[in-house]
């Protein structure tokens, strides 16, 4: 395949203006973002009202290890998405054909592999957590039903980031959308109606996964672009697949680090009881959608910065960082403040009870009215994967975020075990991988525009 049809759908992200062609890609990806928290928020929600505490603990409290599962291959397919984005800026449309084969057989291969592992490893998994006996049957109930979802879930994601690839946000959020409209239904069903607690719940989000990733297959079946996906064609081409995985694996660590701080954080909060676990898994399920709103522009910084550099547009490259670095951090601030300025009807929602919420709302005054920090964070790190270094900005993480928090908690914490002291780790191992990270841009900036023979005449 050497040529392309650009489609109505798609973002010219190499001309034109930047703050409009950066919202134009983020907010359709912001909302697809939220629909599908949706998808686990109207889970805790449903068995919050109509079956009760122990059942919103049994389902929240299995949010850090789907989110170290999912952020681990998320991370794998932004690899496959700055793959396509760099060819597709350059005009390379056979390699962009090859990426996609390539990108879209890894991630049905990694959804049957997290399937069969997290089947056989859900109770040991739980168990390590300290999940409290009371809740831990109805959460191995429904972490087991949510790896059943896993291909779904892995087909999905890797086909939403070939479409971002090429500048496609717009229908990743049609197909999540009536796949969200599914999942609230069931939900509704499944535990009003037939009584199936728990289970009803995860049966409802399986079902939303391989609706949405049976339509994004659906897409790239039938559209004549250069990502058009030919099933005899699927294979893994070793040179795109080499790359894929130098830029997507320490990605998806990053994301896999953030989340087994996550975890032990989980742990130390279930120290507290399961009113604080509940009042924990409502406030993080409201947080998910601010990091959802500003991680959109992160995702943005690095497509475009791809593309750009894969048609050698460098002296965009400035603008991209700067506007993004604006814009997430405005995002991600504002929707953050908003959270904790209305979050007693928000947490009401969850749960009912007067404790519980009390308990949420000391999260979202110190972790989520303070999510500008993380914007920032995410940015540098999207913009330097975007120019061909993904290593480094892992590694940093490693050091900045989750050494820090795993530090912050035999430490400080040990010392004084409290809710307010173990919830500090995030602002402040923000505000130190942060800085490391503007220190890494700049040198990576200055290598890639040098091995691109521009010198620092791009700046």
């Amino acid at each position: 395949m050497s040529t392309a049809i650009r489609h109505r759908y798609e973002i010219d992200m190499c001309t034109g203006s930047l703050p409009k062609k950066i919202l134009l890609f983020s907010l359709p990806l912001m909302a697809t973002g939220v629909l599908q928290l949706i998808f686990n928020a109207a889970d805790i929600i449903v068995v919050g009202k109509y079956v009760g505490s122990h059942a919103l603990a049994a389902v929240g409290s299995n949010g850090p290890v789907i989110n170290l599962i999912v952020n681990l291959f998320m991370g794998i397919s932004i690899g496959g998405s700055a793959v396509i984005a760099q060819h597709y800026g350059a005009g390379q449309y056979e390699d962009v054909s090859e990426a996609t084969h390539t990108s879209m057989l890894l991630g049905l291969i990694s959804g049957f592999v997290v399937m069969v592992i997290g089947l056989l490893a859900t109770p040991t998994i739980l168990r390590w957590m300290a999940t409290p006996e009371e809740v831990l049957p109805l959460a191995v109930l429904y972490l087991r039903i949510y790896f059943l979802g896993m291909p779904g879930c892995m087909l999905y994601n890797f086909g939403a980031a070939v479409l971002r690839g090429v500048g496609d946000t717009r229908r990743p959020l049609l197909f999540l959308t009536f796949a969200g409209i599914v999942n609230v239904a069931l939900n509704l069903l499944l535990v009003i109606r037939f009584n199936l607690s728990v289970a009803g719940v995860g049966i409802a989000t399986v079902v939303s996964q391989y609706i949405s990733a049976g339509l994004v297959l659906w897409c790239m079946l039938h559209t004549d672009g250069c990502y058009h996906i030919n099933p005899k064609r699927l294979a893994l081409h070793r040179e795109k697949l080499v790359r894929i995985l130098k830029i997507g694996v320490p990605a998806g660590l990053q994301g896999a680090i953030f989340s087994i701080s996550n975890v032990l954080i989980q742990s130390s909060v279930n120290s507290f009881g399961s009113t604080v676990m509940a009042g924990n898994a409502a406030a993080s399920n409201i947080e998910g959608f601010v990091f959802t709103c500003s991680n959109s522009v992160a995702q943005a910084s690095l497509t475009f910065t791809s593309q750009n550099l894969g048609a050698r547009q460098f002296r965009r490259l400035r603008g991209i960082t700067l506007w993004c670095l604006l814009l997430g951090a405005l995002i991600g601030e504002l929707t953050g403040l908003l959270a904790y300025r209305f979050g007693q009807p928000l947490l009401s929602f969850y749960d009912d009870d007067a404790a519980v919420i009390a308990m949420g709302l000391v999260r979202l005054g110190l972790v989520g009215a303070t999510y500008g920090l993380d914007a920032i964070m995410d940015v540098f790190a999207g913009v330097i994967r975007g120019l061909g270094r993904s290593v480094l900005p892992m590694v940093v993480t490693l050091i900045g975020a989750c050494g820090f928090r795993v530090l912050w908690v035999y430490t400080v914490f040990a010392v004084y075990h409290e809710l307010r002291v173990l919830y500090l780790s995030y602002p402040i191992s923000w505000i130190l991988t942060s800085l490391v990270h503007l220190v890494c841009y700049f040198i990576v900036k200055r290598q890639a525009l040098r091995a691109a023979g521009e010198g620092g005449s791009a700046t």
